[in-house]
């Protein structure tokens, strides 16, 4: 009875049986077949191991002689009732000839082994992922290349221009609004508590190394005290009413450049900086309120793949990189010192070690020790016990390590500023007009970082539920941004890797697989309490320094090194970076590589490679403020590339960029005209019947 129940908790809820019955009787002089379907499905006790109702019988019975042919007849039917498309068929068929037709279909799509091809004593592993079966459900179903030629519009319904002022606004109020509560409920899980534990710790430290930099940019106006205020506050309102609040706010390289620039400038010119940055803050803030209203978040359905794929891996290398910076570079082995071989060779080991711990444990559920709940609970709390076992470790082995710094004290870091900065001041009453010009770039950098990011959370591929919301995302941003701007605080949007990292650390599998199967990818746990844990203990932190001070520097870089090298994974761009070192015959079967020619592939990812470089360039020059022009400029790149790639190798390679409503049709119609007709065994069933045959 227990291995009972314990078997029971790998069916999924409302699971129905089908019983195969085969049989020899002697009074037969030729076999008796019968398919029966119960309405309603009957609980018939002792036919199944596990008490849940049947739905169908299948009957064979014959003369004796030939009970081996009835037993292989009663396993093939078994496994036609394994097929997704056949239980269709079945539930909803309403003579023997659609139970044929059917069976045909099946036979169809059937892959046969040959006898003397495999070794019939080896057991076949059951693959990771299963292909949807949807298609074949459809009468006339296209194959990958047929389907593949249709032109879609990249976006869904909430990048739709609806052509009234805040139009965009108030659908993507409306249709999150519903949600509002259960994203609170959602978060009530072991797994949210995990995420939030990592990264708390993980948006902590470099929120407060920008905080430094801040500083040292602009001798103290704004250094860590207000950079941990500033991301408290911007991350709970954001977390609170956001459209996506699964996107993680952070700060920026390109901002950290321009509040250089800004200082600079008014050092020379003996102008206010807070004053004047707090114009430039509201103005930016102002033009990205228009861009809400005016619907052009509705853009975003540009940024296709190829512009994803390449900011995402600038993002992830810069992470990498900065991580390795950290160490190499840091106060162990720095000028600055104090430069000690032990602790510099101490801080290595920490550093590596604190990855290869955090990417063995996340793995851990996949393995074969332990129970499944023991696994799980391992892998979702990876990152959070490989700095507690870190931490622990460094205080027992005693080296003096460098540690978290974090404020201990809730005041400015001047005393000469307060907490509301009034946007004028001693300035110029004209330099509130002339605020108007960076406020421009200000705002293009401000809604390329926050929307390719939202882009990247809200992929098909994470199979969201509750939808998204551009506009209401950069109308919250607007408003932090004003706010934060008249409080002489840092300005914060969506930071890529964090987000990234955020998602991948909610990821749901179904937990009712059966002995052998690979688990399912089910979607995202999509909630609002892990944002706003994370932010509001991020402002309480300055309390909590007795603590963080025993976190070790190394530590977090070797947090970061792991989320930057796990952000990595599921880019296709490295998938097809692979390629080139990699013999035909041992490469992997992607859907690409099927349909488009290998040059082609190549000459796709030279081009993205070629662009990676030019903004990595520009990222770490002088002329970073411009990044986000550069960023833009890839749509552009990849709207030209239509003259050198088919539609429909870039359906393949990449997302269709959108079209006039005219070509989009032209397009329809003709994919339309190449299409088969229906083959005959590709059925329209009407719905479930309740007949039995």
């Amino acid at each position: 009875a227990q291995a009972e129940l314990h078997f029971m908790k790998k069916i999924p809820t409302g699971a129905e049986a089908s019983n195969v019955l085969v049989g020899e009787l002697d009074f037969l002089h030729q076999p008796i077949m019968a398919f029966v379907r119960l309405s309603p499905a009957v609980l018939l006790s002792g036919m199944t191991e596990v008490p849940i109702p049947t739905r169908f019988l299948f009957v064979l019975l014959g003369p004796e002689g030939k009970g081996h042919q009835y037993h292989e007849i009663g396993r093939s039917m078994a496994t036609i009732m394994t097929d997704e498309v056949f239980r269709d068929v079945a539930y909803k068929a309403k003579n023997g000839a659609d139970l044929v037709a059917g069976v045909d279909e099946f036979l169809d799509q059937v892959t046969v082994l040959p006898p003397g091809e495999w070794d019939p004593s080896i057991r076949i592993e059951p693959p990771k992922n299963v292909p949807s079966q949807e298609k074949r459900k459809m009468p006339g179903a296209l194959d990958d290349s047929a389907s593949h030629s249709t032109l879609e519009k990249h976006g869904g319904p909430e990048l739709q221009r609806t052509g009234r002022l805040f139009g965009g606004l108030t659908l993507d109020v409306k249709r999150k609004a519903p949600w509002f509560w259960s994203d609170f409920r959602d978060g009530l899980s072991l797994q949210c508590l995990a995420s939030f534990l990592f990264l708390y710790c993980a948006c902590m430290s470099p929120v407060i190394t920008f905080g430094g930099l801040l500083g040292e940019a602009t001798n103290g106006h704004i250094s860590a005290m207000e950079s941990l205020l500033g991301a408290s506050m911007a991350g709970v309102v954001y977390s609170l009413f956001a459209g996506q609040p699964l996107t993680i706010l952070g700060s920026t390289g390109p901002v950290l450049v321009f509040e250089k620039i800004l200082y600079k400038f008014c050092k020379e010119y003996t102008l206010s900086y807070l004053s004047l940055r707090a114009c430039i803050g509201l103005w930016t803030a102002f033009l990205c309120i228009v861009l809400v209203a005016t619907d052009a978040s509705c853009l975003v359905c540009y940024v296709t793949r190829f512009t994803e794929e390449a900011f995402a891996s600038l993002i992830c290398i810069i992470f990498i990189y900065e991580a390795l910076e950290g160490e190499f570079q840091g106060p162990a082995c720095g000028r600055d010192g104090p430069y000690t071989p032990d602790v510099f060779f101490w801080c290595c080991i920490l550093f590596f070690a604190t990855f290869a711990l955090s990417s063995f444990l996340k793995k851990f559920k996949t393995s074969r020790y332990f129970p499944t709940s023991v696994r799980s609970t391992v892998s979702d709390f990876a990152v959070f016990l490989t700095i507690v076992i870190m931490v622990l470790l460094d205080f027992v082995v005693g080296i003096p390590s460098p540690k978290l710094h974090v404020p201990h004290a809730f005041k400015p870091t001047r005393d000469d500023r307060g907490w509301f900065i009034n946007p004028i001041g001693p300035n110029p009453w004209w330099t509130v007009l002339a605020a108007l010009v960076p406020a421009l770039l200000c705002t293009i950098l401000i809604f390329m970082d926050q929307q390719i990011s939202a882009v990247i959370v809200n992929r098909k591929e994470h199979k969201l539920k509750k939808g998204c919301g551009y506009h209401l995302d950069l109308f919250m941003v607007a408003v932090m941004l004003g706010v934060c701007s008249v409080m002489g605080l840092p300005w914060f949007v969506a930071a890529t890797v964090l987000s990234i990292t955020h998602v991948n650390s909610l990821k749901v599998e179904s937990d009712c697989s059966a002995p052998g199967e690979q688990p399912k990818f089910l979607g995202i746990r999509e909630q609002r309490v892990t944002g706003l844990l994370i932010f509001a203990l991020m402002g309480c932190s300055v309390f909590f320094t007795s603590v963080l001070k025993f976190i070790p520097m190394p530590v977090l870089y070797g947090v970061f090194l792991y989320m930057g090298v796990s952000s990595l994974r599921g880019i296709q761009f490295f998938d097809r970076l692979k390629l080139f070192w990699m013999p035909a015959k041992h490469q992997p079967d992607f859907i690409y590589l099927r349909h488009v020619p290998l040059r082609k592939v190549h000459f796709f990812t030279v081009i993205q490679l070629i662009c990676l470089v030019l903004l990595w360039t520009i990222k770490v020059s002088r002329a970073a403020i411009i990044f986000p022009l550069m960023v833009l400029a890839l749509v552009f790149v990849r709207k030209a590339m239509d003259l050198c790639f088919s539609k429909r190798e870039l359906s393949f390679l990449d997302d269709l960029m959108p079209e006039r409503k005219k070509k989009l049709d032209d397009g329809r119609n003709e994919a339309g005209e190449e299409e088969e007709p229906c083959s005959a065994a590709s059925l329209a069933f009407s719905p479930p019947s309740a007949l039995p045959l």
